[in-house]
């Protein structure tokens, strides 16, 4: 897309949970780098906060790398109130702050022109890739030493800046949906006591760590009959389920959450995720591997199960537990509600977020040239590195050749990535990522 999107509606409702008076500041022009609009729990965080700011009166813009068009954008419903537009656009404009949101876009901060830098760090992301694959990991980690302010998600990816790198980061908690994901509500189905509970696997297909598909063969293994998935992969069925829902709209989602009892999220790198803690709301209890950030609010036999990772038979022997004794599953499940009830609201979340913001916009004036001369010496230790790694490798890592196959006309990357969940659910291997 090579204008921006038509978007701009003026809203005033909540966005979030509880309804602030709204302190109108001067048009300050807040601009967050986005990878990609498309779906997913690190763009949904961004939009939240985002949509928040532009409700209170700045002047927001959402640069995305990705191309993207008006149907990519109609998944989340504050998406219109935004202006998104091509990363080089933006580079053309002047603003008061700009915040990178993962490790792309924070090697483009040197492209803008703005007295104030910051990088909005959702998790340690050389840790989406394999371990021998040290230049880019090198490079990745590289954007965590960039001189400007810093603000996370998660407790232990403050505690990993700060400790590593020696930066004072603001912790900002993500919020929910309170207005959307609640126990009341449509369902896609029934809960129906008397029958075998159902199972939801969440997460896309084809990325590693996310481990869906791994998620699907184990809960078939737990004996899991009415097994659900969802997915923000381009797929219509999945072997061995009997639902699919792919890439719907955010509203959607609870209306599936209220029609499950048990959540199987196996990912095993995560800043703070997110469906776990939606469907506490929506009155399910969730199993999980003990990833990064899952103890911001999953306590392990109060609120859901938390196995160690790697661990799949404690998985199966996890969800057969659940899906044979419905009184341990409603106490999981009750304290899962108890949890979704003292947990903020986007508004709440949003509303330290904002006062990050105006700290960063207070505080000193960021560099440009130092985080250009940055910049420049990680891409050159990258592109020396990763010349003599590739000088030994013969075949391209499966993220890349995902890469190469998003460049596909779109009906042939559906079938693609059709094919490629099947093979992982039916002949993946049984290990964790």
């Amino acid at each position: 897309m090579s204008g921006e999107a038509p978007c701009r509606l003026q809203s005033t409702h909540s966005l979030g949970g509880s309804s602030p008076k709204v302190n109108m500041v001067s048009n300050r022009k807040i601009c967050f780098l986005v990878g990609s609009m498309a779906i997913s729990g690190g763009t949904y965080v961004i939009i939240q906060h985002a949509a928040y700011l532009q409700h209170h009166g700045y002047d927001v813009t959402l640069a995305v790398q990705e191309p993207f068009t008006t149907q990519t954008l109609v998944w989340h419903d504050l998406i219109p109130q935004l202006r998104c537009v091509p990363i080089d656009i933006a580079t053309r404009e002047t603003f008061d702050l700009v915040i990178a949101t993962w490790w792309k876009t924070a090697l483009e901060l040197r492209h803008f022109n703005s007295p104030h830098y910051a990088y909005f760090v959702q998790s340690i992301e050389s840790l989406f890739y394999p371990a021998d694959e040290v230049p880019l990991r090198a490079l990745v980690d590289a954007t965590y030493q960039l001189p400007c302010a810093y603000v996370t998600e998660a407790t232990w990816i403050q505690e990993h800046l700060a400790k590593g790198y020696g930066h004072e980061v603001r912790l900002v908690r993500n919020g929910i949906r309170k207005d959307i994901y609640r126990l009341t509500g449509a369902a896609m189905a029934t809960r129906d006591h008397k029958t075998q509970p159902r199972v939801l696997v969440e997460g896309h297909f084809g990325v590693a760590f996310k481990n869906t598909a791994l998620g699907v063969r184990l809960a078939r293994e737990a004996g899991a009959k009415n097994l659900w998935v969802l997915t923000g992969s381009p797929v219509r069925w999945i072997p061995g389920t009997s639902r699919v829902f792919s890439r719907v709209p955010m509203h959607v989602t609870p209306d599936i959450y209220r029609s499950c009892d048990i959540l199987v999220k196996l990912s095993t790198v995560e800043g703070m995720f997110g469906p776990p803690l939606e469907i506490f709301h929506c009155g399910g209890t969730a199993i999980v591997f003990d990833v990064t950030g899952h103890d911001e609010y999953i306590v392990n036999g109060q609120n859901a199960c938390v196995v160690q990772r790697g661990n799949l038979d404690g998985v199966v022997a996890t969800l057969s537990r659940l899906l044979n004794d419905r009184h341990e599953l409603a106490r999981l499940q009750a304290g899962a509600l108890q949890t979704a009830t003292t947990w903020v609201s986007w508004d709440e979340s949003s509303a330290v977020f904002r006062e990050w913001v105006e700290t960063v916009l207070s505080g000193p004036i960021c560099d440009r040239a130092v985080l250009a001369q940055m910049t420049d010496h990680a891409f050159a230790a990258y592109a020396q590195d990763e010349q003599i790694r590739l000088a030994t490798v013969r075949s391209l890592p499966r993220y890349r050749l995902s890469a190469l196959g998003a460049r596909l006309p779109s009906s042939v990357l559906r079938t693609l990535k059709q094919f490629e969940a099947i093979s992982e659910v039916l002949f993946g291997p049984r290990e964790a990522y």
